[in-house]
């Protein structure tokens, strides 16, 4: 679809052991584009920091939307993570023409909707909607960081480093982590004698 209003998405952290799932949808301006958009993989803290604000100041629409630890656990993560979705382009205060998706699902939704892989690297709504996402997923794993900060979130942002193993095996497991997943599923079946304080 060459002409109307463009709406891309994408989401972050699908691959975390903690927290919520969070999906993007934006609609850019032609009229106010924004140089430097890409997968927001490829960029700086500091440059998808910069980028976010942009995209917030420009785009003709845009939304953040999660789906929780909780629904992830109920529904299974992929299902979890185009529940996000959906709930991102609903929130749009503005109806797109058709949605541009990274990956190969799609959302069920009430307009025309293509998936992408690797989009997040080849359509500028798909690279302004990873930004947003990650930087918004970003800034709620340091809040969480700052309640629970035995657990380093605010380095690795819930993702299985060797550093988050750890601090799982002797902390126990907070009742945000994600508990269908295999690393917080074992940590559940072997709780740490001595809990460090602090702990959940």
């Amino acid at each position: 679809m060459a002409e109307g209003r463009i709406c891309g998405v994408d989401e972050a952290g699908r691959g975390s052991l903690c927290g919520p799932v969070m999906a993007a949808a934006v609609i850019l301006d032609p009229a106010r584009p924004i140089a430097g958009l890409a997968d927001s993989k490829k960029l700086t803290a500091r440059a998808r920091e910069r980028l976010s604000a942009l995209i917030r100041e420009r785009a003709l629409a845009w939304s953040v939307a999660e789906a929780t630890a909780e629904e992830i656990d109920r529904l299974n993560i992929l299902r979890a993570t185009l529940l996000a979705m959906q709930r991102a382009v609903a929130a749009l205060a503005v109806t797109p023409d058709e949605v541009l998706i990274d990956g190969d699902r799609c959302p069920d939704l009430a307009v025309p909707t293509r998936a992408i892989v690797g989009g997040d690297a080849l359509e500028p709504a798909i690279s302004a909607a990873s930004i947003l996402a990650k930087t918004a997923r970003d800034a709620h794993m340091i809040e969480l960081d700052r309640l629970h900060p035995h657990f380093g979130l605010a380095r690795h942002k819930g993702y299985p480093t060797a550093a988050h193993l750890s601090a799982i095996c002797r902390c126990g497991v907070a009742d945000f982590y994600r508990k269908s997943f295999a690393p917080v599923r074992w940590a559940l079946a072997n709780p740490p004698l001595w809990p460090e304080s602090g702990a959940d």
